[in-house]
């Protein structure tokens, strides 16, 4: 498993919450092989233990829903260096997208992505490569999610649908308070779902004159710029795999540059535009398929293919057997250029 790092602003309020359900945490975290003392100076914890300790907190409090209960004191404020870049934002649309763009500042185990299309917005909360996000921390996030829109908003701002890919729990009340009369579970994917027209309304908490030093400082927390462009163009392939409109041309034009400008870069780090898509497909194909209530056909269109038969044969040449009988236990072969739909990278 990935090592990835999570600020431990992650575990505000999880002592105070632990102590009023009747539970010692500091045993627990000691099992889950996080040192309470640790958690009284700023820094970085793996994510892994901490996932494992939200778990583990659900079981011993008998609480299916820890993750909301901890949420619920959540606000945009948690997401520190990339809450003060967002806030002085001119939008919603600006601002939750510097939040889930850059959302690896906060916690390095999430890859979180906003599509919008046809009048309606998602906020997909998802794992970064090669882990995976347990049902509280899972839950943690999307709620985190909906309250900070309503900060943006208003307090009684509901979203469309909530979805999550786990199951449901036994008692959807919890569920309901937190996060609105419309929660679906069994999805593809977890996060909120919302009209586009939120996105356009202002920031009342927006400083023009503070916002080009709130830019600056949130950019000196940012990898080189060779790792930052190959991570927005990963996002943006990820977000327009479904719609059609997976081209370097537009991605390029997105990222404000030009598609021979956007091929130096990814030269420079080794991967091309068709690798990437290629990356991404084998992942997502993997998560998807591994969900087997869903068809196979809206996984192939999910992944940019134009026919069910062309993902299977793509996904038989890369798996070495087909979708239906695909187990996590079959490992992808060599990543091999596929096509896409437009153009191949431009030569130098």
């Amino acid at each position: 498993m990935a090592q990835y790092q999570v600020r431990k602003a992650v575990l505000n309020g999880y002592v105070d919450l632990m102590l009023t359900l009747g539970q010692d945490p500091s045993s627990l975290m000691r099992e889950a092989g996080i040192g309470a003392a640790t958690l009284a100076r700023e820094g970085w914890l793996p994510v892994e233990p901490v996932d494992r300790l939200f778990e583990m907190s659900a079981a011993v409090t008998g609480h299916d829903d820890f993750g909301l209960l901890l949420a619920a004191a959540r606000g945009m404020s948690n997401l520190g260096p990339v809450a003060l870049a967002a806030r002085e934002e001119p939008d919603v649309r600006g601002a939750l997208s510097i939040m889930m763009r850059h959302i690896s500042l906060h916690n390095e185990g999430l890859r979180n992505r906003l599509i919008e299309e046809n009048g309606l917005v998602t906020a997909e909360v998802g794992p970064a490569p090669n882990f995976s996000l347990g049902r509280q921390s899972t839950e943690i996030a999307v709620a985190a999610t909906c309250r900070i829109l309503r900060e943006f908003l208003h307090d009684d701002w509901q979203p469309l649908t909530v979805c999550f890919v786990h199951d449901a729990p036994a008692d959807l009340d919890a569920h309901h308070r937190a996060l609105g009369p419309h929660v679906e579970f069994g999805c593809r994917f977890n996060g909120v779902v919302f009209y586009s027209r939120d996105l356009d309304a202002p920031n009342a908490m927006s400083d023009p004159l503070l916002r080009p030093y709130a830019r600056q400082y949130l950019e000196s927390l940012l990898p080189r710029e060779d790792t930052t462009t190959i991570d927005q163009v990963r996002g943006m392939i990820e977000s327009l795999l479904p719609t059609g409109r997976c081209s370097s041309t537009y991605v390029a034009r997105s990222l404000g540059m030009d598609r021979r400008t956007l091929h130096r870069h990814l030269t420079e780090s080794g991967e091309s535009f068709t690798s990437l898509v290629e990356a991404a497909r084998i992942e997502l194909a993997q998560r998807y398929v591994a969900h087997r209530d869903r068809p196979l056909t809206e996984i192939a269109e999910d992944l940019g293919f134009a026919a069910l038969s062309s993902f299977s044969r793509w996904f038989k040449d890369r798996f070495g057997c087909s979708p239906k009988s695909w187990t996590p236990a079959h490992e992808p072969r060599a990543r091999r250029p596929v096509d896409i739909p437009e153009e191949a990278p431009p030569a130098d």
